[in-house]
């Protein structure tokens, strides 16, 4: 497929596409950092440099309407995309003409930033609800009077956690809560306190608790762990407090009776797994079937098909697992405790969301579409044998196809950063000459091998190396703090990228820019969600 033979559709065509009735996958198909300094609302990142990684995952049923845009710098990305979509099968493919310039033109609004729909909900969900929040210097007093009775939840993933934490504090991402929150608080007198980084995992953690009628005071903290730093007060790094792991089963008819009431307020549906096997087979629609559990669990007894997306994360962040607006989802937990939670945010947030009854019967599930790049001529080694490599062939062309941040604080002395997008413009014009292509990992390698291959390089050799691996070889590395120069990072987003480093301006954006998200949207996109408190 060519840049002439793209489909292309404008601007107030596709704004009618986003909110008709029926799926459409939106993708801004640039790298994060221009994704994130500007896009679509309901735009889902999809960076080219890891397109056939990830699309069957974002959009199972390859005759869905797919929509993709680039910028006029990477311009060029859009019909390489797109041919790369042709080969994997997609066959309704369109791209946005004039791109986000065109969005723009016809005067619709871009928006900086992440998770846009998610982090605009939390605002919305905080007033519709009334949400209480409570200071930093509030909680800091409490957490220092031996007569307060006071726990602090932080909803963020483990990882995110260790990285920051409010000091005392326990980790309980919020899609644990309703099966954890009691074991951690059995005390009803107990203040329950809920933090995120910053805003809307607050928001909606504490809400959520407050959703399920549980007897304690539940707050939000303003502003997370950044209005705590704002305030002054100090953090802890690489804190271990985790919520405990196992769960009484004495407790489990209490949470579970809580749970369904939600399901009843909301009125959640309810499928079983002949009907979600009969929806994943179905040629017109999309259906995600999400295990909102621990990583643990999952990887323990989940098929095949079905996608781990942790709980608070799917709410937080359904953009990095669900593709397709409109398309059907369906949350499963095995407990009956975790998922309607998760299915009654979704619901406000807008999706067609179901719960399945009996995740146990999900045996015989068809298989998931799987990327399986064709290679000939290219050879995988070991991160051990690199240093032999380079002593026997100096000839060869090295490049560093790591982040551009990971390249800047080490690589080895003479190795080239590229993307996908820049790779075989760099690469010498003798096809016959040896190139070594060092990465993260074998998949992203195997993906830019395939690209070299397809213009004809016979001789590839791909490596996975980490800063460890590249100490450990043995060979002269240097750092360069302006290499790549900052206009070239565009995998890396630069907006108030240090706000967690120690920088209070950047701290002070953010929240600025996170509380004025919904007076920048439009009629259309607030209405996309269904918030209804006293339903």
């Amino acid at each position: 497929m060519t840049a002439s033979s793209l489909q292309l559709i404008d601007a107030p065509q596709l704004k009618e596409w986003i909110h008709d009735k029926n799926e459409l996958a939106l993708f801004d198909i640039r790298e994060h950092g221009q994704y994130g300094e500007g896009h679509l609302f309901f735009a889902v990142p999809l960076p080219y440099s890891t397109l056939e990684l990830n699309i069957y995952r974002l959009v199972p049923n390859t005759a869905t309407r797919v929509v993709i845009y680039a910028d006029e710098r990477s311009h060029d990305v859009v019909p390489a995309a797109a041919q790369a979509l042709a080969r994997l099968g997609y066959t309704c493919v369109f791209g946005l003409k004039g791109g986000i310039s065109g969005w723009k033109a016809n005067g619709y609004a871009t928006f900086a930033g992440v998770n846009l729909p998610s982090k605009t909900f939390g605002e919305l969900a905080e007033h519709a609800y009334g949400t209480p929040s409570i200071s930093a210097a509030r909680l800091h007093e409490m957490l220092h009077d031996k007569q307060a009775d006071v726990i602090v939840l932080d909803g963020r993933p483990v990882e995110e956690y260790r990285k920051m934490n409010i000091p005392g504090s326990i980790c309980c991402p919020n899609g644990e809560l309703a099966l954890r929150a009691h074991a951690l608080a059995p005390d009803p007198e107990t203040t329950i306190v809920i933090n995120c980084a910053g805003r809307t995992r607050s928001i909606i953690g504490a809400q959520t608790l407050i959703n399920l009628k549980v007897p304690n005071k539940v707050y939000a903290l303003e502003n997370g762990t950044q209005g705590w730093f704002l305030a002054d007060f100090p953090l802890e790094h690489k804190s271990d407090r985790l919520y405990p792991e196992a769960v009484q089963e004495a407790d489990k008819p209490v949470l579970r009776a809580r749970a369904a009431r939600l399901t009843e307020k909301f009125e959640l549906p309810t499928i079983n797994a002949a009907m979600a096997k009969a929806w994943l087979r179905e040629e017109g629609r999309n259906t995600f079937l999400c295990d909102v559990r621990t990583q643990e669990e999952y990887a323990r007894d989940t098929p095949a098909y079905v996608q781990h997306t942790p709980g608070g994360q799917l709410i937080q962040a359904t953009d990095q697992y669900i593709g397709v607006r409109k398309s059907r989802v369906v949350i499963c937990d095995f407990d009956g405790i975790r998922a309607p939670v998760v299915a009654s945010w979704l619901k406000q947030l807008g999706w067609d969301v179901y719960l399945l009854s009996d995740p146990a019967n999900l045996a015989g599930l068809p298989r998931p579409l799987q990327f399986k790049p064709t290679l000939e001529h290219t050879v995988v080694l070991e991160p051990s044998g690199l240093g032999r490599f380079i002593r026997e062939h100096a000839s060869a062309a090295v490049f560093d196809m790591r982040s551009s941040m990971e390249y800047r604080k080490s690589h080895l002395r003479g190795a080239v950063w590229a993307m996908r997008s820049t790779l075989l413009s760099r690469v010498p014009q003798d096809l016959a000459a040896m190139v070594l292509l060092l990465g993260p990992s074998i998949e992203t390698l195997q993906l830019l091998a395939q690209d070299l291959e397809s213009q004809g390089y016979s001789q590839v050799t791909l490596c996975v190396i980490s800063a460890r691996l590249l100490r450990q070889a043995g060979l002269p590395l240097e750092q360069t703090d302006t290499t790549p120069p900052d206009e070239d990072c565009i995998d890396y987003l630069f907006f108030v990228h240090d706000r967690h480093d120690g920088n209070k301006a950047a701290a002070r954006k953010y929240l600025e820019w996170e509380t004025h998200l919904v007076s920048q949207i439009d009629e259309q996109e607030r209405n996309t969600f269904l918030i209804h408190p006293h339903h």
